[in-house]
């Protein structure tokens, strides 16, 4: 039985052969991705006329991506944080909750790491070495119509007063300005560190020649990570930024947020406090993939 050739020059007849040859995929969430990127992607190389070498650049890039990815960075989770599709995952995961009152979320970022030590409420994060102003942290872990949780798991990280996550830093101690702690009867749980300062995104790798060619600035700023999981709840992953920083309206991943912006209000002492409520909606508790160890 003979069979009409695929014309090459024939764009419609391409698209629909490739989308055809996506109809065995048995997952029918990945079939249902898959088609949609395999539509956008051949409208997105026809609308902007896409010659081969231009998609060679691309596939280079995509390639410079994984190997730019290490145990200091995650080079393809940054990627996704400058081009916005990472904050854009966020809020589309989170609008109910947020519609309902609950804190809105921020990115888990490139530096989160596994295994984060277990200290209890009260302790100083920062190591002795660490130079910057004290900074007091307390917060509260609530359900959506603000009853405490608790034994709810709250896992903090911060760069240094230097725009440094120790990971990146050799003149930190492993895991500094870094915490996994347990909340109270009352959902509460509190610490101490340092005034985090705003730093800019890495940019050895290809995102830094990406954000340099479109002539974007590469600061993030002031901020501290939490992610809250309990059971019977779905896990927040969030920032609270400094309000006065600089570019607290300016992030280059766009992920601060109006009401993540907050005043690190001065103690009378040198030092600062920071106050926080984070409110979780039920649901299935699953983690976000942890990209460092």
């Amino acid at each position: 039985m003979s069979r009409t050739p695929l014309s090459p020059t024939d764009a419609q007849a391409l698209l629909k052969a490739v989308l055809a040859a996506n109809d065995g995929t048995s997952n029918p969430r990945l079939r249902l991705v898959l088609d949609s990127l395999i539509r956008h992607l051949h409208t997105f190389a026809l609308e902007v006329d896409l010659t081969p070498d231009e998609l060679q650049v691309g596939l280079d890039f995509l390639v410079a991506i994984g190997k730019a990815t290490g145990p200091e960075k995650h080079e393809g989770i940054l990627l996704a944080d400058i081009l916005g599709l990472a904050t854009l995952t966020q809020l589309r995961g989170a609008r109910h909750a947020v519609e309902a009152g609950g804190t809105e979320p921020a990115l888990v970022g490139p530096f989160w790491r596994a295994n984060q030590p277990q200290r209890p409420n009260g302790s100083a994060i920062a190591s002795d070495a660490t130079p910057g102003a004290p900074l007091k942290v307390t917060g509260r872990v609530t359900d959506l119509e603000g009853n405490p949780i608790a034994n709810a798991r709250v896992e903090t990280w911060q760069a240094s007063p230097a725009g440094l996550y120790e990971n990146q830093d050799p003149g930190q101690e492993d895991m500094n300005l870094r915490a996994r702690l347990g909340t109270d009867t009352d959902g509460r749980f509190w610490f101490t560190s340092v005034r985090p300062a705003g730093y800019p995104v890495p940019t050895d790798g290809p995102c830094g020649k990406l954000l340099a060619a479109q002539g974007r600035h590469t600061m993030r700023p002031a901020h501290l990570h939490f992610i809250v999981a309990a059971p019977g709840h779905k896990v927040l992953a969030t920032q609270y930024f400094d309000a006065e920083d600089p570019h607290a309206f300016d992030d280059v991943v766009f992920g601060a947020v109006g009401s993540l912006l907050r005043r690190f209000e001065p103690d009378g002492q040198g030092g600062y406090t920071l106050d926080v409520t984070l409110k979780v909606e039920r649901g299935e508790t699953r983690l976000p993939h942890c990209p460092l160890p």
